[in-house]
Order: C-alpha cells, then structure tokens, then sequence
C-alpha cells in the first residue's frame, strides 16, 4: 500500500497520527474527532499523490466534521460539510475516474490542469463578493466568528470545485483555508472551552500537506507535460 510513498509522506502521516492519539488520551478528547482527524489526513495526503482513493476517506471525514462543527455552533462549516463536501466526495470520485491516467509520471491516478491569469481574477472576484455575502447570513443565523467562518466556507468550495477539476491551483486556496481554519478553532476552542484539540491538529497537518501537495501538483503537471510532447514526438 505504501509503496509509492515518499518518505515525507510516510512521515508526516505518522507523526500527526501519533500526535492525535496522544491528544486522544492527554486531553480526553472526542472519539468522533479523532475519526475525523485521521480519515481527514489520510484524505488530503492521497490528494496530495493523485490518487482517486482520497474521496473515500473524505466521505468518513465530511461526515463527521459536519457533526462536530455543529456542535460548536460553526454553522458556515457544518453546512458547508454536509450539504457541499459529502455529496461532492462521490461526484468527486466519478470525474477522477472518467479522467483516469492509469499509473502517472509520478503515480498520481489523473491529469493535472492548470488556471490562467483570467480564470485567477474570476475567481477573486466571486470569491470577495461571496465572502461578504454569506457572512451576513451566518451573523442572521446567530453563528460564531462569521467573517472568519464565511472566508473559509467561500474559499473551501471554490478549491473544492478546482480538486474535482483537477486544477493544481486549489492547493493555493487549501493553504489560505487552513490557515483560517487554524485561527477559527483556536479563537471557537478557547471561548466555548472544548476539548476537542484534535481539529487544531487535524488543520495543522492540512496546512503542512497543502504546501507540499501544492509542489506536487506542479511537477505532476510539467512531468506530464514533457511526457506529452515526447508522446507527441514519437
């Protein structure tokens, strides 16, 4: 199973894994946070790779994100897991597999894409527009930190939308969601007084895969580049 791994994969995934487990233990948190931390890593490294394999995890994840987020009164994340990511995990797994490459450059399952400078303003712009939008429902609703909550929800579709495109570019927004996300569950954890520390963790390691699956996503895309022209040429 871990064949085609690299070592920093094989690495993060037991370091954060150990850590979650700890926190599990130290701090008594949450058994379905635990199982979300850990079916959401496993998700975003097989993202990371390529691999159709991601969406499977990320329907265990979606599902119980969603629980635990509604708990805490994040009514943006909640609906955004529920509503959004769950369904989408299976029309995610559907596109992969109608654009499946077979073993890769590198051993990703598809085609990389990439945005061009028109597609990037686009996709500012609805993004600002949104935001603002949807932070006024959430404060209607009576939610928790709605501006925070709503850039994170609007920016977390639209890379959601680019993975199930194949674009490369959604690791650029992953990286922006985490980030918000870690700062939305230190800010929600220390005012409610909850002990689920796993989803600080779980953000964490997001982060951390983001930046590398940014990386791959751009060699995957110029080694299937050069593969092509040499097809081409031969």
């Amino acid at each position: 199973m871990l064949k085609d791994w690299t070592l920093f994969e094989k690495v993060w995934l037991v370091v954060f894994t150990a850590v979650n487990i700890f926190l599990y233990y130290a701090w008594k948190d949450t058994l379905i946070g635990l199982i979300s931390s850990i079916s959401g890593m496993l998700c975003v490294v097989l993202v990371a790779k390529g691999k159709i394999s991601n969406y499977y995890f990320g329907i265990i994840q979606t599902a119980t994100y969603a629980y635990i987020s509604y708990g805490y009164g994040l009514y943006g994340e909640a609906m955004l897991n529920a509503a959004f990511y769950f369904p989408l995990q299976f029309i995610g797994i559907y596109f992969w597999k109608k654009n499946q490459i077979g073993e890769g450059t590198i051993g990703e399952d598809v085609e990389v894409k990439r945005l061009n400078k028109k597609q990037w303003v686009w996709l500012s712009a609805i993004t600002v527009a949104s935001s603002a939008l949807y932070a006024e429902l959430l404060h209607l609703i009576g939610g928790q930190q709605v501006r925070l909550d709503s850039v994170a929800v609007v920016v977390s579709i639209i890379a959601q939308i680019l993975m199930v495109k194949r674009f490369a570019e959604q690791w650029a927004l992953w990286i922006l969601v985490n980030v918000l996300s870690i700062a939305l569950w230190a800010i929600t954890l220390y005012k409610t007084g909850g002990n689920d520390y796993n989803m600080l963790v779980m953000w964490t390691a997001f982060l951390i895969n983001s930046i590398y699956g940014y990386i791959n996503w751009i060699r995957m895309s110029k080694m299937q580049g050069t593969a092509n022209k040499l097809g081409k040429q031969l």
